[in-house]
Formats: structure tokens, sequence, C-alpha cells
């Protein structure tokens, strides 16, 4: 199976407006990628590629949160840049990592990647609220490979 045969169109139509849905509340950013493989690294090792790679990192309060998820490795990571992460910390992450894994072993990984991308756009929303002259700085698309 490939990375975009995962998800339905209706499937991925959910995971985006929940992903339009959160980014409304807040001026952070939030992407979500999927690829197959991790292509041989460690997932955060290859979350922290695809995070450049998206250029998460060039939002002007450094508050992308990225959804990466290799599905024939069975892995998948939550990375935030650093203005989210230092006001969240390790412990936050890993909530959302623990919650998204119950949908992700019962084998509803839309339900799962919904619910990690709720908790994370309300996370934003409280330390980074949205702004009247907030723009979206990152596509909401998302990616493949």
């Amino acid at each position: 199976m490939t990375a975009e045969e995962l998800f339905t169109t209706e499937q991925i139509a959910e995971i985006l407006q929940a992903v339009k849905d959160a980014e409304h509340r807040t001026s952070g950013e939030i992407k979500v990628h999927i690829e197959s493989s991790t292509q041989g690294k460690d997932v955060l090792d290859r979350a922290a590629d695809v995070f450049a790679m998206l250029e998460l990192h060039k939002t002007k309060l450094r508050n992308g949160v990225l959804f990466y998820l290799a599905i024939s490795d069975k892995k998948f990571a939550i990375l935030g840049d650093i203005g989210i992460h230092q006001a969240v910390g390790d412990r936050f992450w890993d909530t959302i990592r623990n919650q998204m894994q119950q949908y992700f072993r019962n084998g509803n990984f839309t339900a799962g990647m919904i619910e990690g991308i709720k908790m994370a756009g309300e996370k934003l929303r409280d330390k980074f609220p949205y702004q009247d002259d907030d723009i979206n700085e990152l596509s909401d698309e998302i990616s493949f490979a």
C-alpha cells in the first residue's frame, strides 16, 4: 500500500478540515506528511528531515507542528518547532502520541490523526492565539512521498 492509498478521498478531506479548524484559532501552523517508509532512518530523524523540507521552521513565531506517518514501517512522530516546544515540553507531545497510538492500534488512522491535530490545535490556540493580522504561512494540504 502506498501512502496515498492509506486514506480515502473523504478521509483526507476530514483530516484537512481538522487542520483548517485548528489553524483558524491560532497563529500556529499544522502540517501532515504521509509516506511509505522512513527511508531506513530513525522515525524522529526522518520526521526532522521532512520538517525542514516542508519549511515548518520558517514560521514567524516558530510554532509549526508536523504530524509524520510512515505507513509500511508502522511508525509516526509529532514534531513541534522551538516556539511551541518551549511552551509545552516533551510531556505534551508524548500525550498526543499516546492518544493517537490508541486509535492507530485499532486501525483507525483517520480518527487518530484528527484527534492529534485537535489536541495540538487546542494547545497552539492557548499559547499562540489567532491575531487579526495572521496569515496562513504554509499550505494546509497533506503532503505525500
